[in-house]
């Protein structure tokens, strides 16, 4: 195949538009590529001027560009190339790129035009425009939403940081309270106490039963509300950070025998507390006094909440893992509905009915075990009573 014909061929199949015309600006060729961009059939255009295919005011103003173009050349398409808009047969505008050569032929000047259609492009360019305002839009909305939360999170960050401040007063004016009453009682308690074991002791010669039994009931009565007073304290401990666990290493099963036989005394008349440990190891690293207080009140709960006929059970344990301290009544139990409760400040089963207790027993129970790494559970039914089981590592 010769040079012509492989260029002919070249032109013939384009994909782009290509054509030519002389220095006045008529049409000599045209390939297939730009019949159908344009929508003429080849006789239709060739030996026309090329400004058909424009739109005004380009059409107008086609042959001066040309004319200028010769005269000062200064080219404002010619070897540029720029973004036009083109005229198809039917009047119908679309957007075009045109490049335009200058080209000396057989002793004279010609000038190739090649045109590629943006038709496609300038679509896909609005779609991304839309899109792209479409985004900004959403990215507005989004950054607004935004801020409006942010700006409701700061307030409700401001409210909480008023309420915790608030909350932190009342809670120091609470302890404050519970401190100085619990000490300011102590004293007239102690008092209360004195002059009923006085009373006690100045009435033995008259041996009067009726003396006797309200000198009883007075240091029942300051024992409970010594109690109530400690509870309190032991609490305000507590909540300041004031109590930490002091461990030392003591005897297990000597410690229980001790508790049951002070826990005894407190019982009902007809109450039986039965201590057993298990295991041949008794020695154990804990804090006495925490346990001590944790056994107290779990075994002062199941002699308070169980009937005058019954046995409350207290066992102590060591094993290869773990120290166990566990007390087992057949009371009053706790409804299952309000179990989830029972280590809350406070908080006082509804069948508790008239018993006296101030709620914090348990509370104090739980955070004193946890001081000593510990886990509480309980297992209880309003039929078979009440089973907690204290559960300690052995380190």
């Amino acid at each position: 195949m010769d040079n012509a014909a492989l260029l002919y061929a070249l032109v013939q199949n384009a994909l782009d538009g290509i054509i030519t015309i002389d220095d006045a600006g008529t049409i000599e060729t045209i390939n297939p590529a730009a019949c159908v961009l344009f929508d003429y059939q080849q006789q239709e255009v060739i030996g026309h001027n090329i400004s058909m295919l424009m739109p005004s005011p380009d059409r107008e103003k086609h042959d001066n560009y040309l004319s200028k173009y010769k005269t000062t050349r200064k080219a404002s398409i010619i070897g540029v190339g720029r973004e036009l808009i083109g005229m198809r047969k039917g009047g119908q505008l679309f957007p075009m790129k045109l490049g335009v050569s200058e080209v000396q032929y057989s002793g004279r000047t010609i000038y190739a035009g090649f045109i590629h259609d943006l038709s496609q492009q300038k679509v896909d360019e609005e779609r991304f425009k839309d899109y792209a305002a479409h985004l900004e839009e959403l990215v507005e909305e989004r950054t607004k939403s935004l801020n409006d939360t942010i700006f409701a999170l700061e307030k409700a960050k401001e409210k909480v940081s008023i309420s915790l401040e608030k909350e932190k007063e009342l809670s120091k004016l609470k302890n404050r309270f519970l401190s100085m009453a619990s000490h300011e009682f102590r004293t007239p308690l102690s008092t209360v106490q004195l002059s009923a074991s006085l009373i006690e002791k100045y009435a033995i010669p008259f041996t009067s039963e009726p003396i006797n039994k309200h000198v009883g009931k007075i240091k029942s009565s300051v024992m409970s509300l010594t109690a109530i007073l400690n509870d309190f304290l032991y609490v305000e401990k507590l909540e300041t950070g004031k109590l930490k666990a002091s461990y030392t290493c003591f005897d297990l099963a000597k410690f229980g025998e001790e508790i049951s036989e002070e826990m005894q005394l407190l019982a009902k008349p007809s109450q039986n507390i039965v201590c057993r440990h298990f295991g041949i190891q008794t020695m154990i690293y804990l804090d006495a006094n925490l346990l001590k207080n944790c056994a107290i009140n779990l075994i002062g709960n199941a002699i308070k909440y169980s009937g005058d006929n019954c046995c409350i059970d207290f066992t102590t344990e060591i094993n290869d893992v773990s120290c166990i301290i566990s007390v087992h009544d057949d009371g009053i139990g706790i409804p299952l509905e309000e179990q989830k409760h029972l280590f809350q400040a406070f908080f006082r089963a509804h069948n508790t009915g008239t018993i006296p207790g101030t709620g914090l027993g348990l509370n104090i129970v739980g955070r004193y075990v946890s001081l000593m790494k510990g886990t509480a559970e309980f297992n209880s039914n309003e039929i078979e009573g009440t089973l907690f089981t204290l559960t300690f590592p052995i380190s």
